[in-house]
């Protein structure tokens, strides 16, 4: 939205219009934006048995893996030996993306283009393997010279800049699994500032390990649905047991309204508004009231300059768990009132399951196609209603529906009780 930003009665400056002019995604259900989201639109699940590792002892033995993934279509070997998983990961999907805005041969000052990354755990991987090996050891210290740059979350940016020569504002957000829509809201910020032209956003994760998944089996937050991994992932169904860890990344390229017209760009969509918030209240646990959540939401309603009203879609954080499905439902309803009841609603994480720091960039992916296509991605796995969910809500079940979409909301929410917000609206001149 464009607007002023005021202090008493006094302009300060007019805040610049954002727009998403390229996108690139890797993911459990598609290697690249087109099948991500032909595979969205058909409802498809991409959880299948766990190959990265020996999961026989463990409580969960499946996740959403990246399929046939090769970083070779990207890079040396000997300069893939450099990166983390979670980073080969962001590379990919930022040259995708950039490829896709066609920004490098637009010749645009590199100066002027940042990259703001986000992360959850980063290069758990990594950190894990040589700790491993050392244990092995002697106690003499033979560590990967490369052991520190690989294992660092911030490392993820650097390689997107340093690989097409962007100098703008660059680093990671880290908050959990709203990781990815921190950065998003800060790399719209930094354009509507007029402080950039252009910012590589969005995030990833690899997290499909050894220690990450026995540590959330230990938390009990991962579904043990091991007899039908393809539909353990489902949302707001009563049978749900928790959620389906995933991995992958996806990619954003934002640009400043007119810059954009002027060489002619591509745009999917505006980037409206933001909002983030804390519940203040557990460790990982929701507040059961929804109390961040609505406060996040009506933050971004504020700031994108709308109302409830003009909402067709939210995808919802919608993890697959007994408390946050419930939760995140409530502050919905809370917000939206009777115009709830003509929103669609929908959880992606059904078919992708849970990329952690990277699911607020796949999931805006997905929002900002949805308004650009017109089509509302289901939530595939409902078989069972839950009686504590109002049956009045269209959560969108089973099935993609078809609908204008001129708003949509990508909700995410980290454990620590961090919030974040992102509103996409239909561009018009």
């Amino acid at each position: 939205m464009e607007g002023e930003v005021k202090e008493g009665n006094s302009n300060i400056m007019e805040l610049k219009r954002v727009v998403v002019t390229g996108l690139g995604a890797l993911t459990p259900i598609g290697n690249t934006v087109e099948e991500y989201w032909s595979n969205l639109e058909k409802g498809v699940s991409g959880v299948a048995p766990i190959t990265h590792f020996d999961c026989s002892k463990f409580k969960t033995r499946f996740a959403g893996e990246v399929k046939n993934f090769d970083i070779l279509k990207y890079m040396e070997k000997k300069d893939a030996r450099k990166l983390d998983l979670f980073s080969q990961y962001a590379v990919a999907c930022a040259d995708d993306a950039v490829l896709d805005a066609g920004i490098e041969a637009a010749g645009i000052n590199k100066d002027r283009i940042g990259v703001i990354w986000g992360t959850g755990i980063g290069g758990l991987a990594t950190f894990f393997r040589e700790v491993m090996e050392f244990a092995k050891g002697d106690g003499t210290p033979r560590f990967n010279p490369f052991f520190i740059p690989m294992m660092i979350g911030d490392i993820s940016a650097g390689h997107i800049s340093m690989r097409h020569g962007f100098r703008g504002p660059n680093y990671v957000t880290t908050s959990a699994c709203a990781s990815s829509n921190n950065a998003l809201i800060d790399a719209f910020t930094y354009i509507r500032l007029g402080k950039a032209d252009v910012m590589i956003s969005g995030g990833s994760e690899a997290a499909v390990n050894e220690p990450s998944v026995g540590g959330f089996n230990a938390m009990k937050a991962l579904s043990e649905r091991n007899d039908s991994p393809e539909t353990a992932s489902r949302p707001f169904d009563m049978e749900r047991d928790g959620f389906v860890i995933g991995e992958g990344g996806g990619a954003l390229v934002l640009e400043e309204l007119e810059h954009a017209k002027a060489r002619g760009a591509k745009i999917y969509a505006e980037l409206a508004g933001s909002g983030m918030s804390a519940d203040a209240y557990h460790l990982t646990a929701p507040h059961p009231d929804g109390l961040g959540v609505v406060l996040v939401l009506n933050e971004a309603l504020r700031d994108a300059g709308i109302t409830p009203a003009d909402i067709d879609y939210i995808n919802v954080h919608g993890t697959s768990t007994p408390l946050g499905d419930i939760a995140e439902l409530k502050a919905i309803t809370k917000v939206f009132g009777e115009q709830v009841y003509n929103l669609n609603i929908s959880s992606t994480k059904s078919m992708t399951g849970h990329l952690l720091g990277g699911a607020g960039a796949v999931e805006a992916i997905a929002s900002v196609l949805a308004v650009y296509k017109n089509i509302i991605p289901p939530t595939i796995n409902h078989f069972t209603d839950d009686p504590n969910i109002d049956p009045r809500l269209n959560l969108t079940f089973n099935k993609a529906q078809y609908r204008n979409v001129n708003y949509a909301i990508s909700n995410c929410f980290g454990f620590g009780g961090h919030n974040a917000t992102v509103i996409f609206k239909k561009y018009t001149d």
